[in-house]
């Protein structure tokens, strides 16, 4: 089994800023999520996609789970997306981050070896706990400290073995950093709408 077999769509949030649910969003009449799964397929054979809405998907050649732990953010959809996940790491990216960058996955990849339970990128000081890769082996981790009541992703990032690659480094890959493009609100669509355009 290739050991990076499986990507993780997190799709559950509350989408309150965007004003409607964006795991339904469309661009040019195509779902955003649809797009990001024939991306993400020229890397991985197994895609997962984590909705509190799954009776709203119809004909998809993907797995729909919902979150076992409920209405605990990006966590709870991490620990559904691993328990399901068939290989020893996952990738996982949100739905509302429409750019797949096949070329910084592919340097993630080269990263890890086989004692590394995370691998994320920092920009500045800010870590971005998506467009990474997270192993299965973290499940009852994950588990330990839901039950303490710590379910931030960077609760777990500080309390696993995580490598951590710097924006410059980063930045040789992909020099605008754009697949941490994250559209929370409208302004945030129509602004990656008019980037999309130019490039």
């Amino acid at each position: 089994m290739n050991k990076f077999n499986t990507a993780v769509i997190l799709a559950g949030g509350k989408s309150s800023r965007m004003g409607f649910d964006k795991q339904f969003l469309e661009i040019n009449k195509k779902r955003l999520i649809d797009e990001q799964v024939l991306k993400l397929r020229e890397h991985f054979e197994e895609i997962i996609v984590v909705s509190n809405k799954i009776d709203s998907y119809y004909d998809v050649n993907y797995k729909l789970v919902c979150d076992e732990i409920k209405d605990i953010g990006p966590l709870g959809g991490l620990h559904i997306g691993l328990k399901n996940a068939s290989s020893k790491y996952t990738y996982i990216t949100a739905c509302d981050m429409p750019i797949i960058n096949n070329d910084y996955i592919k340097f993630m990849k080269e990263k890890i070896n086989d004692n590394v339970e995370a691998c994320v990128t920092k920009t500045g000081n800010r870590v971005e706990p998506f467009n990474g890769f997270y192993s299965t082996n973290l499940i009852h981790k994950i588990e330990e400290l839901i039950y303490k009541k710590r379910t931030s992703m960077l609760s777990l990032l500080r309390n696993i073995n995580t490598i951590y690659i710097d924006e410059e480094e980063a930045k040789k890959i992909s020099g605008s950093l754009d697949m941490f493009i994250n559209l929370n609100d409208t302004q945030d669509l129509e602004s990656y709408i008019n980037y999309a355009q130019d490039n």
